[in-house]
């Protein structure tokens, strides 16, 4: 602990530096979890977004050795986005993104020349690339969240474990000092009292 004035002027100072961290800790608290709730709800998002991911895989694997077999469908190139929209919001104090739609463009190929199962594979792999898309976003939206709640829980541990407690020993050594101050004056006015007293019966008739 740092050294300290151990005067009244400094015990004010220190009273109400502890009545400010006391009056902000319940704020940082509240943010604290505030945050750990937005970050405990976007990794379920996530999860579920995942899951989806996983089954459209699945699914897309039925298609994948016909892709490979039929020359001049390229439905990788077709269910390429042509757009990801986004947008920022404010989520517990923290400007984060959030996923809006993404855009494709118009598949180009004869629906009478071409097997039906292009179409699900199409429809499979913008699927895909939409979870993706969103998955991406999600997790930008997560190290945003985490990192704004680290640097929350660090300024509640700080309050906690640091400045409180460094305020009120403060206080309590400030205290200390200036009620032996107060005990020393006190004998000294009654030893100076007794004195005074002893000389005045001294120097009587």
């Amino acid at each position: 602990m740092a050294k300290i004035n151990l005067t009244r002027l400094e015990l004010k100072r220190q009273r109400e530096q502890l009545e400010r961290y006391r009056r902000f800790l319940p704020a940082l608290e509240r943010r604290q979890q505030q945050l750990q709730v937005e970050v405990q709800r976007v990794d379920r998002v996530r999860d579920e977004v995942r899951r989806a991911l996983a089954d459209v895989r699945e699914r897309f694997e039925e298609y994948e050795h016909l892709l490979r077999d039929r020359a001049g469908v390229d439905v990788q190139d077709m269910a390429a986005p042509q757009e990801v929209s986004v947008k920022q919001v404010n989520i517990a104090g923290v400007t984060v993104p959030v996923f809006e739609d993404i855009r494709f463009a118009e598949p180009e190929y004869s629906l009478f020349t071409t097997p039906p199962w292009v179409d699900s594979a199409l429809a499979d792999v913008r699927e895909m690339n939409r979870l993706l898309a969103r998955e991406e976003v999600l997790q930008e939206r997560r190290t945003r969240l985490r990192k704004e709640l680290i640097k929350v829980v660090q300024r509640v541990n700080l309050f906690e474990k640091v400045k409180i407690p460094e305020a009120e020993e403060a206080i309590h050594r400030i205290r200390i000092h200036l009620g032996d101050q107060m005990a020393a004056a006190v004998g000294r006015a009654k030893i100076a009292k007794a004195r005074l007293s002893d000389e005045e019966r001294g120097g009587g008739p």
